[in-house]
């Protein structure tokens, strides 16, 4: 049978698996929960979890992972996780080892971005920035369906950058995690454009007429005219929680000509096919056809 691909996304509170045929067909999905804190236990999750899988399919089937962090290209080891376990663990090679074949990881944002390149909403666009709009704000890109690690594999880590071109009220900007003030998360998550609005609102329900919302959309542009000037993609794909807003779709492209430097901007912004299976499919995607 044609190549079978298991892809894998580790989050922190459930492990997603799937198996795709060569063609891309969903063959079988499992999720099951994560041992919170436990990293012996989270790779033995993982590996059964693609045992259970291939068991109603195929053996042999290629392996990836997304994960909420990256391996370090200098230590070989996971850094920037928020599953805090996984940070100094080399979590390919043990789960290499526990499998009895080589494992791919990604970061889930690249696997997200994977995923709308190969076969959902960037089909047919050779760069592709993949964008996370959600509890935290990530990005992604892919080139000709793959991922684009970079040198220290932050690639396309653009929730923090400082939002450019600030006003005045917007800096220095909300405190960050990552110890600076003003990274684009802190403006575009889901978290602060609650905050910005004033309630604990859920950010989803915030109504379209609403001024925080207003400011969302016009930061957004300002954000993503600067990756044009950087990149320049064939097209942007918006993926989370916020990427439900049909409003980011209709005006954030005719904002954002004021801050490239282009004398015009046809790049699209495209809602994400896939949904929340795109972090696991983009992870089976990981290994190219054979």
């Amino acid at each position: 049978m044609a190549h079978t691909r298991i892809g894998i996304d580790l989050g922190g509170t459930k492990i997603e698996g799937i198996v795709l045929d060569g063609d891309g067909h969903e063959l079988a999905r499992r999720r099951v929960p994560t041992p919170a804190g436990d990293y012996a236990a989270t790779v033995a999750a993982v590996a059964g979890l693609v045992r259970g899988l291939e068991a109603g399919t195929s053996p042999g089937a290629s392996v990836g992972v997304g994960i909420p962090g990256t391996l370090s290209p200098a230590s070989g080891r996971v850094k920037n996780a928020n599953s805090t376990c996984l940070i100094g663990e080399a979590l390919d090679r043990d789960l290499a080892q526990a499998l009895g074949r080589p494992v791919r990881l990604a970061n889930d944002a690249n696997c997200f971005a994977v995923s709308e390149a190969v076969d959902g909403a960037a089909a047919g666009h050779g760069v592709v920035f993949g964008v996370i709009l959600g509890t935290g704000v990530g990005g992604g890109i892919a080139i000709d369906g793959r991922a684009l690690t970079g040198r220290n594999a932050i690639a396309g880590e653009w929730g923090h950058n400082p939002l450019p071109w600030p006003g005045d009220d917007e800096r220095p900007g909300p405190p960050c995690y990552c110890g600076r003030s003003g990274c684009i998360e802190t403006f575009l998550s889901g978290p602060g454009l609650a905050r910005d609005h004033g309630s604990v609102t859920r950010a989803q329900d915030i109504a379209d007429d609403d001024p925080a919302l207003d400011r969302y959309v016009e930061r957004l542009a300002r954000a993503l005219a600067h990756v044009i000037n950087i990149l320049d993609p064939d097209a942007i794909v918006l993926g989370g929680g916020l990427s439900n807003l049909d409003r980011l779709y209709a005006e954030v492209p005719g904002l954002w000509q004021g801050w490239t430097f282009s004398d015009s901007v046809d790049t699209p912004l495209l809602r994400n096919r896939h949904g929340d299976s795109s972090g696991v499919r983009g992870a089976a995607w990981l290994w190219p056809p054979a």
